[in-house]
């Protein structure tokens, strides 16, 4: 094995840990707000998805959420029993799930307001960073997209 192999396997040089790390943190600091509100993350940017399409099929939330079925069906059953969301087949296509927000749903969006401005006081960036990260953080989502055929 050449040093360029080996130095590749030093955790300092891998781009994945940093993004995993800082993920879990960022995820870490939303637990209390959102435990507040009964719902966990993947819960939250779910119904953040809901709040903005009041209804969509399962499969373009999966897209928008860059998650696959497997994992939204238990989101998607959970936030049905606390009655935030309503699953139906499409009276069109019985293969197409469709998901609606409840009004119980469109009030927790009431509670759910302060957590953005709770977590920006946790991200120590400029703006023009929380921009610049954010935009190379969907490049790289974009790009890892592309890769899945």
């Amino acid at each position: 094995m050449d040093h360029w192999q080996e130095d590749s396997l030093k955790l300092e040089h891998q781009l994945c840990f940093p993004l995993y790390a800082a993920s879990r943190e960022v995820i870490k600091r939303y637990r209390p707000h959102l435990d507040a509100l009964g719902i966990t993350y993947t819960q939250y940017i779910t119904m953040m998805v809901f709040w903005a399409e009041k209804k969509i099929n399962v499969k373009e939330l999966g897209k928008k959420l860059f998650l696959d079925s497997g994992t939204l069906t238990p989101v998607l059953k959970s936030l049905e029993g606390k009655g935030f969301v309503r699953r139906r087949r499409s009276d069109e296509d019985e293969r197409i799930l469709l998901v609606e927000i409840t009004p119980e749903g469109e009030a927790l969006k009431e509670k759910a307001l302060a957590v953005p401005v709770a977590l920006a006081s946790c991200v120590k960036l400029a703006p023009e960073e929380a921009l610049q990260l954010y935009m190379l953080l969907y490049k790289l989502l974009a790009s890892l997209d592309e890769g899945k055929t």
